[in-house]
């Protein structure tokens, strides 16, 4: 069937939509990436995700957008491709692995070697972190999201934030630890 011009005409919709979600693209994406450990399934996800979003633009109530955008995402990545999602998180994915969009580049070759080895070894040691526990680091550390607002992208009570965020870090740690005891960190 083809559209008219009339259909077209959404009262600005499209570049409401366009100003206020496409600024996090990355960080869904990178969100994504963590939730379901595929390039190539985060893509589809963050698109389906956006084509919600716009679908449902006309129910968002106002206020920062970015935790509305990212529990769609969550509920995408939930709903369609988490039975895809890999088990297990290994250095082999590293042709799959997506670059950190919130890593710095280093002032010398030795601080970017040091540096990679970190990302990687903390990327690896979140990517094995179980699911509720990685999503929760994932929304605090990488995408900045405060206590309020990952409560609401994961639909849960700020005091199971509060004590998710803690055994992340108390397990990240540990898992720091026992890397470094094993030569896999400088």
């Amino acid at each position: 069937m083809a559209r008219g011009a009339a259909d077209w005409d959404d009262g600005g919709k499209t570049a409401r939509f366009k100003a206020l979600a496409l600024p996090h693209l990355d960080e869904a994406y990178t969100l994504a990436r963590y939730l379901l450990r595929n390039a190539s399934d985060a893509d589809d996800a963050v698109q389906e995700c956006y084509l919600r979003a716009f679908r449902h633009f006309d129910t968002f109530r106002g206020g920062p957008i970015k935790p509305w955008l990212l529990a769609i995402l969550r509920n995408t990545c939930h709903a369609a491709y988490a039975g895809k999602a890999r088990l297990v998180y290994t250095a082999d994915d590293a042709q799959e692995q997506a670059e950190p969009l919130w890593r710095e580049r280093a002032d010398t070759p030795e601080q970017t070697i040091l540096r990679r080895h970190s990302t990687d070894t903390m990327q690896r040691l979140i990517g094995g972190l179980p699911a509720e526990f990685r999503e929760v680091i994932v929304l605090r550390e990488i995408n900045d999201l405060s206590y309020r607002e990952i409560a609401t992208v994961i639909d849960a009570p700020i005091g199971t934030v509060m004590s998710r965020l803690a055994r992340a870090r108390a397990m990240l740690r540990e898992a720091w630890i026992a890397a470094e005891g094993e030569g896999d960190t400088p």
